[in-house]
């Protein structure tokens, strides 16, 4: 490259609008092979100089095509390993400075493989009590980080539809790894793809969009690799998928378990790839997680959890850089962390309940993560799902105190509230709450007997309001269950008057069927067993109060739901006719030669 060409380069950039700094000539490459031996870092930063966008770009063959094309270099050659996506000079590559995502800090592997510091984390706010406030996540612009992160989704791969086919040719020895179903289905999950192995021929097939094809491409060649033993993965296997995490030596048993099944359980629990990917057995082992944002920050906080409780304090040393860790990295651009600290071990064994409940319930009815490093609670989240959470964490608390009220409770969107009779608090209650407890680890919610006044309900004729708090279909089924009870006990309560009802409304709602009394009880079956297969059939939430089922669902599962309860029933009388059974998509028709239809029945 001549002077000449840099000064036209430069002058070419301030034409478009970029602020391009003057680089020197003799700090670009010179040819292909030169750009090849960079890094994907020091690629970012080459493209960063030269004024152009890295944006759609998420391997090193990418922006080695496009540092290639920026430069002008004369050739120009495509990975035998993934397909190379070029980005062309529009307005994806090249805009004003203002649109241009911030620059991220290297990575863990990207400072390994360069030889660059990582930057400087910011300052640790100091640990909060939990009976005072949590500790938010906090940057220096957030909105302007939201507002990138959020152009970064609309514009990158992920939203591509461009759903194919991609083949891989495989050896019988990596056939036989793949055979097992578990393997293909975490590599899937991981990969949010489809995968089949025609092991005939030897071939592994991968179906998706671009990113996710290639994603699955890339956990197939580091599960078949994992069998030779652990090996080094440079950043070039970062496309934004990839947390590594470094375990101490001592606990990198514990926390692998025998086998690998705890590592294994961590990958099924959380749709992730974990893999260790150091040799030297007498350092520190990094612990390479790959999936979404949400499942890689599971693992790496259930890891954590672990190596805590062999190694106190090991958190501490770390602390900033997890909870700083993937910040607006997720479609609504609000992603983050927060933290508390318990006072003691009384606190966080309340909130962490027996065998993990309390803990498990907070999770699933928040949304967000939420787990216990030491004596430090994490969650993470989205804005949304962390308020929530932050919320539910402070109401459990308040009831060692007395009973919690909340303002504004038919404002919220994810509260129902329930009028209970008081003589049948202490029936839905249990003893010591045992009923209650049951019914939120079965839908994941959490409820809250709220009264704003001392007068309480449990005198006869007066009632108290359940505070029932979680996603929607979570506490619909959570309802119903408890105006079933109810209804067990005080008759007519709620189904008094109640007529049938039909909903044509597409998204989530509730429709009502009449039932006479042995048809209840032909529905209902023994223990419920029959109206539990129709609603693990349907896909609906099929509950009895009363003489009335009460179906909730979207509107095809609400259907589907009305037409099993209807063939049931009339199977009492004789055989049922479906008519029109080739147009459905949820039944499979099996021929059964007449000599054997009393043995299959």
């Amino acid at each position: 490259s001549s002077p000449a060409a840099c000064t036209a380069q430069a002058s070419r950039g301030r034409l478009q609008g970029m602020s391009t700094r003057p680089v020197p000539c003799s700090d670009r490459p010179r040819s292909f092979q030169e750009l090849r031996r960079l890094s994907a870092a020091e690629l970012r930063r080459l493209l960063a100089r030269e004024g152009a966008s890295d944006r759609g770009c998420v391997e090193k063959a990418d922006f080695v095509a496009l540092a290639a094309q920026v430069l002008k270099l004369p050739e120009v050659v495509e990975s035998q390993d993934y397909e190379v996506v070029v980005c062309e000079e529009d307005d994806r590559c090249r805009r004003p400075p203002a649109a241009q995502p911030e620059q991220q800090p290297p990575t863990v592997l990207q400072e390994l493989a360069t030889g660059f510091p990582a930057a400087e984390p910011p300052p640790r706010s100091r640990s909060l009590s939990l009976r005072t406030e949590w500790s938010h996540m906090r940057s220096q612009s957030p909105s302007r980080s939201r507002k990138d992160s959020r152009s970064r989704s609309r514009s990158g791969h992920r939203e591509r539809s461009d759903v194919g086919l991609d083949t891989m040719k495989i050896t019988a020895d990596d056939a036989a790894l793949l055979t097992n179903a578990k393997t293909q289905e975490k590599i899937a999950r991981a990969a949010d793809a489809d995968i089949e192995l025609v092991r005939q021929d030897l071939i592994l097939e991968f179906r998706g969009n671009h990113t996710q094809r290639r994603r699955a491409r890339k956990y197939a060649g580091i599960v078949m690799k994992q069998r030779m033993g652990p090996h080094f993965i440079t950043d070039e296997f970062d496309d934004g998928d990839l947390t590594v995490l470094s375990v101490p030596p001592d606990v990198v048993g514990y926390v692998q378990g025998q086998g690998g099944n705890v590592l294994r359980s961590i990958e099924e629990e959380w749709g992730t790839l974990m893999v260790f990917i150091d040799t030297d057995l007498s350092r520190a082992q990094r612990l390479a997680i790959f999936g979404g944002v949400r499942g890689r920050r599971g693992s790496e906080l259930k890891v954590l959890s672990a190596v805590e409780t062999k190694m106190m304090g090991y958190f501490s040393s770390i602390r900033d850089e997890v909870v700083n860790r993937d910040k607006y990295k997720d479609p609504s651009g609000t992603w983050g962390t927060d933290t508390m600290t318990f006072r003691d071990e009384g606190e966080i064994s309340y909130a962490l309940g027996k065998q993990g409940g309390t803990r498990r319930k907070l999770e699933r009815s928040s949304g967000s993560i939420v787990q216990y490093v030491g004596m430090v609670a994490i969650c993470s989240g989205t804005k949304v799902e962390r308020t929530r959470a932050r919320e539910y964490m402070k109401w459990l608390f308040q009831q060692l105190e007395g009973p919690v009220y909340v303002d504004g409770l038919e404002l919220r969107e994810d509260c129902t509230v329930v009028d209970i009779p008081g003589d049948c608090i202490g029936y839905i209650t249990g003893n010591r709450r045992a009923t209650l407890g049951a019914l939120e680890e079965e839908w994941g919610t959490l409820m809250f007997f709220m009264n704003e006044s001392e007068d309480k309900g449990r005198g006869r004729g007066g009632t108290e309001k359940l505070a029932i708090f979680g996603p929607q279909r979570p506490r619909r089924g959570s309802e119903l269950k408890v105006m079933s009870g109810i209804e067990t006990k005080s008759p007519g309560f709620f189904t008094r008057g109640l007529k049938e009802k039909t909903s044509d409304r597409k998204g989530f709602d509730t429709d009502r069927m009449i039932l006479r009394d042995d048809e209840l009880s032909y529905a209902l079956g023994k223990d419920g067993a029959t109206r539990k297969k129709l609603e693990l059939a349907s896909g609906a939430i099929l509950q009895y109060v009363g003489y009335v089922a009460f179906v909730a669902g979207n509107l095809k599962e609400r259907r589907r739901c009305r037409e099993f309860v209807q063939w049931l029933l009339q199977q009492r009388r004789g055989s049922v006719t479906i008519a029109n059974i080739s147009e459905r998509d949820d039944v499979t028709e099996v021929h059964i030669p007449t000599n054997c239809k009393g043995w299959v029945t």
